[in-house]
């Protein structure tokens, strides 16, 4: 079976590949209704928060569109702070839509400096929202979001988070944070294939939402909310995908939070110890590695599509190259879902293997 190691899709378990296969069912009638009352209630479990939880049919992507959309105006301004590809699509997104961007740009790699931020919310105060990731998937780092929040409730601004490759693998308390739209997607940590956002909503989030005058349509929360009180959603749902998502639910809550938090711990410091004793040397500081994926330095006499290229060819082990201005410079080991020890272990072999024949 192949390895696919990438930051996703990512693998998924016997068990919801066979939810999968279920037949259709009324969208509008109460099978779907009880599926999404259950799915609701524990993704509030894994959010940690009481507040709103929506699911909506769309990418990561279309939920970081979102989040921009339902709680910002033209001419708002907003602060980006971004260390990687993610961090500048909220900014992309954002002046899409109109907004005034203010972008508070860190050199890849490195991580958001809580001190900096703090330094851009004082020289602008007209700033009303702040947009982070908490895990950079381009660069391999996790932002300190308990330090990141703190900073942003000081100047009590909206906090609108990208836990994509994060949430429900690396511990992020929304409520105790204080983070007031927080976006998640199913390919990522959620055992389950592409095709659903996840969307929490806090009560601040919901007041500057009543002011928000971004266009919406499709993305609009208040006809999600609406419609979700009649246990629906307010346009066709990827049923198929909901039935993943369900049991895969099922699957996290059995394992418990802190358990699978544990587990990606473990896995990801297999990962990065296992490369070094390769030679081989982590893209960002040790320090704020991610747990969900791993990013590597090429060595400079490797040549990284090459290296890509034995790995799936000859030893079934699907890696991920680097994005925009790190292609051809690293190569990321996703790490998130549903992943033991041994697959890092098979990974580390098939690299150890691989790395010779791509010099």
């Amino acid at each position: 079976m192949t390895q696919l190691r990438i930051p996703g899709p990512t693998p998924v378990p016997p068990q919801i590949l066979e939810a999968l296969n279920r037949q259709m069912i009324n969208h509008r009638g109460k099978e779907f209704g009880q599926i999404m009352t259950k799915i609701t209630a524990q993704l509030k479990q894994v959010f940690q928060t009481k507040g709103d939880v929506f699911v909506l049919t769309g990418s990561g992507t279309g939920g970081m569109e979102a989040a921009v959309v339902n709680v910002t105006s033209p001419g708002d301004k907003v602060l980006v702070a971004s260390c990687g590809a993610f961090g500048d699509r909220f900014a992309e997104i954002s002046k899409a839509y109109g907004a005034d961007v203010v972008k508070l740009d860190f050199d890849w790699g490195q991580p958001v400096d809580p001190d900096k931020l703090r330094s851009a919310l004082k020289a602008n105060p007209q700033v009303k929202t702040v947009l982070v990731t908490h895990n950079e998937t381009s660069t391999g780092l996790t932002n300190d979001m308990v330090s990141i929040s703190k900073v942003v409730k000081e100047f009590d601004k909206l906090l609108v988070v990208d836990a994509i490759s994060s949430l429900g693998c690396i511990d992020l308390p929304v409520d105790k944070l204080g983070c007031d739209v927080v976006v998640s997607s199913s390919q990522k940590g959620w055992l389950t294939p592409p095709g659903l956002a996840m969307v929490s909503v806090s009560e601040a989030a919901w007041r500057a939402h009543a002011q928000a005058k971004m266009p919406r349509y499709y993305w609009d929360f208040s006809k999600a909310k609406n419609f979700l009180e009649k246990q629906q959603t307010p346009w066709t749902p990827a049923v198929s995908v909901f039935y993943a998502l369900s049991a895969g639910l099922d699957l996290m809550l059995k394992e418990g939070l802190a358990n699978i938090f544990a587990r990606h711990a473990r896995v990801a410091a297999l990962a990065r110890k296992g490369v070094k004793s390769l030679g081989l040397t982590l893209y960002p500081n040790e320090a704020y590695a991610s747990n969900t994926i791993t990013a590597v330095n090429v060595p400079a006499k490797v040549d990284a599509k090459k290296l890509l290229q034995i790995l799936r060819d000859e030893y079934k082990i699907v890696l991920a190259g680097g994005q925009a201005k790190l292609d051809g410079k690293i190569f990321r080991i996703g790490h998130l879902g549903w992943v033991e020890e041994k697959d890092m272990q098979e990974v580390l072999s098939g690299l150890k293997a691989a790395l010779p024949k791509a010099a």
